[in-house]
């Protein structure tokens, strides 16, 4: 049973997109083609060329944006409001999740490649303000990315989180190395699961995994 490999566990990490609501909603449907439009007017280039682009500096980078940083020079900040103007209706509460999640002993963040702000409206959504100690953007590591090592050593420096006693719920398998190699407890959320030595545990199902840990 997952329970008891996770009796060490105080300090409990949840990415946000797909993570704590189903990929199935497919929010990211209405922001990709927001992140290929802004590609478009920021460099001047062509719908096929930004989707390109959009697609490679996520593969390389771990996310559009840092790509954009890294190569172009792209001020985050006008870029990440304008990418998170969606409808957030799509999303529905989950009373269960939340339930699940205001037992877990401990202390309880949220870590996203997004902003915070954008987190916080997620979480309205999905019915679960108000269950996490903090939630944390990626304005919070200086723009640095999951999967990088130092991200995720920023976030927690600030946070106070004590990898050896920590778990880390993620839907991107590569935003889970690192986690491993600090040592924290790592659960692959996703509908397919995805064989790697840094997983530990995988679950189509972050309501029911959560279930058994209570």
């Amino acid at each position: 049973m997952p329970k008891q490999h996770f009796s060490h566990v105080s300090h409990w990490v949840f990415d946000l997109d797909n993570t704590l609501y189903p990929a199935a909603t497919r929010l990211f449907d209405q922001i990709e083609p927001r992140m290929t439009a802004y590609v478009m007017d920021a460099l001047g280039v062509t719908e096929a060329e930004a989707n390109h682009l959009r697609m490679q500096y996520w593969k390389t980078y771990g996310t559009t944006l840092a790509g954009l940083m890294r190569e172009h020079g792209v001020d985050p900040g006008p870029y990440l409001h304008d990418v998170h103007q969606i409808d957030f209706s799509v999303l529905s509460p989950c009373p269960e999740l939340a339930a699940h999640i205001r037992d877990l002993p401990g202390r309880r963040i949220v870590y996203t490649n997004g902003t915070a702000p954008y987190a916080e409206r997620v979480l309205k959504a999905r019915g679960l303000s108000g269950l996490f100690d903090a939630v944390y953007g990626v304005e919070h590591a200086g723009f640095r990315p999951k999967p990088e090592r130092e991200a995720f050593e920023a976030i927690f420096a600030q946070d106070g989180t004590d990898p050896g006693a920590a778990a880390m719920f993620e839907d991107d398998p590569r935003n889970l190395a690192a986690p491993h190699e600090m040592g924290m407890r790592t659960v692959h959320v996703a509908d397919a699961p995805h064989e790697a030595a840094h997983i530990h545990h995988h679950t189509d199902d972050l309501r029911h995994f959560l279930s058994l840990l209570t």
